[in-house]
């Protein structure tokens, strides 16, 4: 296959995949700050009577939900502004102390369970740029996705500016139509804005991101984390870990089988899991294809034949009738 240039990824103990449904998550953690933020918008009553220690990612989409609907045009982009670096332990402090934006978006990747519960950011680097894409964790209600890609993006441009000490010139590319205001768009993320695309993504020129922060303490805590301090850092929603066993092997992908084995369970109790989850196996496959597709055709140059042997169609039209059914595009159309 066509080697991808992703991101190496710090090392450290392997964690297991949390669901939807599984108390999972510290409440002293995302939850904390979406009640401050109801409460400085007089939505106090949004709040639960009970504040367990652990809720499911459900239970956090839920605490969003009354948040988006009425907390205000700019809640999510407010709201993603104090997301990160957060008060998450390790894997906060382990932001703080990176020494630029590349080992940031790294820490970001691998500790995406601690540090961005719900969606998973995955990070292309080549010569010229890099590329934060945003996919999903666990499985997202769709009139919630547009809401949280602009909270993660905020976040990661505002910890950005924050630890570099300046505004960065990120470019966004959202997979849904424009909004009829994007007042909130522009004050928050930019002019640099493109709806209407294939992905939810951030891109930057790498020169800009390689520029070196003041120095930090040195990376004890991205150390620490790697020896296995805090052994839930590293996990991964269900459908994060089903991208991770893909990605890597798209010119001959898994079994459904095969990867029922990897998790440890049947492949009708996977097949269930992933319908709980809002999808199958062969529709996360086909938006990986999809996804690493239009990296290789526009960002990459390649043609139709390279594209559609590293993806592991049989031949170019059986890859361009398959690009065209998920992307509504055929691949000629893309330009560079």
């Amino acid at each position: 296959m066509t080697e991808l240039p992703w991101a190496a990824l710090p090392p450290g103990p392997a964690a297991p995949h949390y669901e939807l449904d599984q108390p999972c998550l510290a409440y002293a953690d995302q939850a904390v700050l979406l009640a401050e933020f109801a409460r400085s918008r007089g939505l106090a009553e949004a709040l639960p009577a009970e504040t367990p220690p652990l809720i499911s990612p459900r239970r956090l989409l839920a605490l969003l939900a009354p948040l988006q609907e009425r907390g205000g045009p700019d809640a999510a982009f407010v709201i993603g502004r104090h997301w990160l670096p957060g008060h998450y332990g390790l894997a906060s402090q382990a932001l703080q102390e990176a020494p630029d934006l590349v080992e940031v978006l790294r820490l970001l990747c691998a500790l995406a369970g601690r540090l961005t519960p719900l969606l998973t950011p995955r990070l292309l680097l080549d010569e010229r740029e890099l590329i934060l894409v945003w996919t999903e964790a666990c499985g997202l209600p769709p009139g919630q996705r547009g809401f949280l890609v602009d909270l993660h993006m905020s976040a990661v441009a505002g910890l950005a500016d924050w630890l570099g000490g300046q505004r960065l010139p990120w470019r966004f590319s959202f997979n849904r139509t424009a909004p009829r205001d994007l007042a909130q768009h522009a004050v928050h993320l930019g002019e640099s804005l493109a709806f209407g695309c294939q992905a939810d993504a951030m891109r930057l020129d790498l020169a800009w991101a390689r520029r070196p922060w003041p120095t930090r303490a040195g990376g004890r805590a991205a150390a620490a984390l790697a020896r296995g301090a805090d052994p839930q850092a590293g996990r991964r929603g269900l459908l994060a870990a089903l991208h991770d066993r893909l990605l890597p092997r798209l010119d001959q992908a898994p079994t459904l089988d095969e990867l029922a084995a990897g998790f440890g369970m049947s492949p009708a109790t996977l097949k269930r899991r992933l319908a709980q989850h809002g999808t199958h196996y062969q529709a996360e496959l086909d938006q990986l294809r999809a996804l690493v597709a239009l990296y290789l055709l526009r960002l990459r140059g390649q043609p139709n034949e390279a594209v559609a042997e590293a993806l592991g169609f049989f031949d170019g039209a059986n890859f361009r009738r398959f690009f065209k059914r998920w992307t509504g595009l055929r691949p000629s159309a893309l330009g560079r």
